[in-house]
């Protein structure tokens, strides 16, 4: 459907990165296009976006590669909140579970079988960073964009090689940030 896709950005310290790419992907399940998200270092999660995917599906679809909360079913439920072990930024750190090697190399599928307009790489700077995959694995990668597949990649501190390949780059900065004043994350707002 798209006459060209571009390769966008969403990186910087601030929030909204990942929202940004889900509002880009509702307007796209607007009109129609063929969406799928690939979410680094998540799993099993309970954020909104989740519940929200099967309302829009066929035309969008969340795939997540990562650890999963033990008591995501209670967070979802709003049973409890997030307790902040930790566990699961432990876990996705963890090379030998190689979550991020099957979250690319799922990328690699959705373009080689195509009929996906958007594909966003929720997060894809921390696995990065992490060198959980590699540099080359991921210009590779972008390097071998079908034409008409408008890719979006998001995270902090997206690496410059990476920045070199993109067509809109957008830096989210905090200049505020309710947690400053001890407001939790909220259900429905922040996850």
């Amino acid at each position: 459907m798209l006459e060209r896709g571009l390769i966008q950005v969403y990186t910087g310290d601030g929030k909204g990165k990942t929202t940004a790419a889900l509002g880009l992907a509702l307007r796209a399940v607007g009109h129609g296009l063929q969406v799928k998200i690939i979410q680094f270092s998540k799993g099993s999660g309970y954020t909104g976006e989740l519940f929200a995917a099967p309302r829009l599906c066929p035309n969008l679809e969340i795939y997540q590669f990562g650890w999963g909360c033990p008591l995501s079913g209670l967070i979802r439920s709003g049973q409890m909140k997030c307790n902040k072990c930790g566990e699961c930024f432990r876990k996705n750190r963890d090379p030998e579970l190689n979550f991020a090697s099957k979250a690319l190399d799922f990328a690699w599928q959705c373009i080689q079988k195509g009929g996906v307009d958007l594909l966003i790489l929720d997060e894809i700077s921390h696995p990065l960073r992490r060198k959980l995959i590699s540099m080359k694995e991921v210009e590779e990668f972008l390097q071998a964009k079908p034409e008409k597949l408008e890719l979006v990649l998001t995270g902090r501190g997206m690496p410059a090689e990476i920045l070199e390949y993109a067509d809109l780059i957008t830096e989210m900065r905090e200049v505020r940030h309710p947690f400053q004043k001890g407001v939790e994350s909220r259900r429905g707002i922040d996850y």
